[in-house]
């Protein structure tokens, strides 16, 4: 058989050629798809209510009390004496608090511009629902509860955004401290509305767990598109350069120790739960970030999304399982 090499070579450039098209249509579609949805939620009208109770409460006399009981009842408990409330204000641990959140917070435009946006995309996304009043307090440095959210309430713990080498955080640990700053304040908001749409897995094993964190940073990838891949899973820029240089290896680790539908609940412990780094029982765990699990899980669902076209509600019901095997994930190398 003779094979016509000149001819072999013009069909292989013309499918080459063919291919690099198509990648750059799509690619122009998407980001063409990308912009209208933008335009779109730029269109969007909120009117959010942000009251600053933090100030309110440092520039207070205790005559004021009574007014502020009424104004923000659900923030001073029946149980609670007038007096407690007057103690706090000339307690100067207390005083010393508010004055350093005001310091930092001293004009909250750029956070309010961000949370509007945020909501704006949450209205986009979500057409029903009803945006909460925001009220800033300060939370005695109560990182865990440094955002409640309810159905008509946001309350934001400023006291937790001061920067990681505040005095207030000496001593914390490290990693815990890294995250009190206020880059990652509307990725925490977020992060807390994700918890009210995001269903809980039903499964126990591992790669439900991985794929739950994955749709609620998938969602934050829809809802606030305008902050980095490392605010949104609470990283610092190097955390995130580790993890995506090293996720074929980890995602081989997780494979080669069969944990993917293990129920061992020292699997959270070691790689989905906050913690200085993650723990392979290797030679990179000091390298490494925390919750790299979540990182991996993020992956899996961005694949999903990309192979099968779906919707953001369509997808965020969907099992792990499904997930999982109709998102052909590959690990970068």
């Amino acid at each position: 058989m003779t094979v016509n090499y000149k001819m072999y070579r013009e069909l292989l450039y013309s499918a080459m050629k063919i291919f690099i098209i198509s990648v750059i249509c799509a690619g122009f579609i998407a980001c063409n798809d990308s912009d209208r949805v933008e335009a779109e939620i730029e269109k969007i009208d909120i009117d959010l209510q942000i009251a600053r109770f933090d100030r309110e409460f440092a520039k207070a006399e205790p005559l004021d009390i009574p007014i502020l009981k009424k104004a923000y009842p659900y923030l001073f408990p029946a149980q609670y004496t007038d007096s407690v409330w007057v103690a706090k204000l000339q307690d100067s641990l207390q005083v010393e608090l508010l004055s350093e959140v005001d310091a930092t917070f001293t004009d909250f435009s750029e956070e309010k511009d961000d949370l509007v946006l945020l909501f704006k995309h949450i209205k986009y996304y979500f057409p029903d629902y009803v945006l909460p009043k925001v009220v800033t307090v300060t939370s005695d440095v109560s990182y865990n509860n440094r955002i409640i959210m309810t159905d008509s309430l946001l309350l934001i713990g400023l006291d937790n955004y001061l920067g990681p080498e505040h005095k207030f955080y000496e001593s914390f640990p490290k990693y815990i401290a890294a995250g009190l700053d206020k880059q990652y304040l509307v990725s925490d908001v977020a992060n807390a509305f994700a918890k009210q749409v995001v269903p809980k897995p039903k499964d126990r094993n591992f790669l439900a767990q991985m794929v739950y964190y994955g749709k609620e940073l998938a969602l934050k990838d829809r809802i606030t598109p305008f902050i980095s891949d490392a605010q949104k899973i609470n990283y610092s820029e190097e955390e995130l350069a580790w993890t995506e240089a090293n996720e074929e290896q980890i995602w081989r680790n997780f494979i080669e120790s069969e944990y993917l539908y293990s129920t061992d609940s020292k699997l959270a412990q070691r790689f989905l739960d906050p913690a200085p780094f993650s723990k392979f029982g290797l030679e990179l765990d000091n390298a490494s970030p925390g919750r790299v699990g979540r990182y991996v899980g993020w992956q899996i669902v961005r694949a999903f999304m990309e192979k099968n076209g779906v919707t953001l509600q369509q997808m965020l019901p969907l099992s792990a399982e499904e997930i999982f095997t109709k998102s052909n994930y590959k690990p970068k190398k």
